[in-house]
């Protein structure tokens, strides 16, 4: 089985750079929303154990019950989510746990408009139908987004990304005789990011599929790469990844250096 190589949605933003984004799965979503919906029928209960303890107490007449049941509900459903979603950014205990933050649909921070609106929705889709029309709508929309979500122009973003792990690749050896003669031209950054992603997932990779995107990485890299080595796919791409990471530093090396001799002050110091 192959490992997807690029998942991640892609955001404009204002200066129209591509921003890579992921929107946080069906079940971790979900899983979010029920933690949520029990923590509001939590507080919605203490409301009603608090309002019978002040009826059987004398301290409030019967005549208001109904008026405090309504507030009630309004303040555990609508009020207190709004409330924690724009004191968090965006966030509630729920998405905290399956690490997601609401956005909206541009990558900008929510509002209190798309609070509010998610809210008042949310009381229809999650409370009084305990979550089933949530779950239907995120269930066949491709950022599983609820009816909320959808009036309001907003989704759930994942912000816990998994723990990166270094990859410093080491020239090949049978291409080190090209590798002083080669000129690797700036890749765009989407197709550099593919090489990377697959060098990372190659070893968990099928063998056949393996070898076909390698094979169609250093096909679609062929335009920046002059002259063209005789070698194994993989084995280019490798190289290629590490010309390109020689020259990022040396590039690096000598902005600082400029910058030491304008500024007379060491870099990084």
């Amino acid at each position: 089985m192959s490992t997807p190589l690029d998942t991640a949605d892609e955001v404009l933003s204002g200066e129209a750079v591509a921003i890579d984004v992921q929107p946080l799965g069906f079940f971790m979503r979900a899983l979010g929303s029920f933690i949520d919906m029990v923590v509001g029928w939590v507080l919605f209960l203490l409301f009603l154990w608090l309002r019978t303890w002040l009826l059987f107490t004398g301290i409030i007449d019967a005549s208001i019950d109904g008026i405090l049941n309504i507030t009630a509900a309004v303040i555990c459903f609508v009020v207190v989510p709004i409330v924690v979603e724009l004191a968090t950014r965006g966030r509630s205990l729920g998405r905290l746990a399956v690490g997601g933050r609401i956005v909206r649909l541009d990558g900008g921070a929510a509002g209190f408009r798309h609070a509010f609106i998610r809210s008042l929705i949310g009381v229809l889709e999650i409370y009084m139908t305990f979550g089933a029309i949530a779950m239907l709508s995120g269930a066949f929309t491709p950022r599983s987004q609820r009816l909320g979500d959808l009036v309001a122009g907003t989704y759930s973003q994942r912000v816990r990304t998994p723990k990166l792990v270094p990859l410093a690749p080491v020239m090949p050896p049978a291409l080190t005789g090209w590798a002083q003669i080669a000129d690797v031209a700036r890749m765009p950054d989407r197709l550099a990011r593919r090489i990377s992603q697959f060098l990372q997932h190659a070893e968990r990779m099928s063998p056949p599929a393996r070898a076909r995107v390698a094979g169609d990485l250093v096909a679609e890299s062929a335009a920046f790469v002059s002259p063209q080595p005789a070698a194994h796919p993989e084995q280019i791409l490798i190289a290629i990844t590490v010309l390109r990471r020689e020259r990022e530093l040396r590039a690096l090396a000598i902005a600082d250096a400029k910058t030491e001799r304008l500024t007379g002050r060491r870099v990084g110091v």
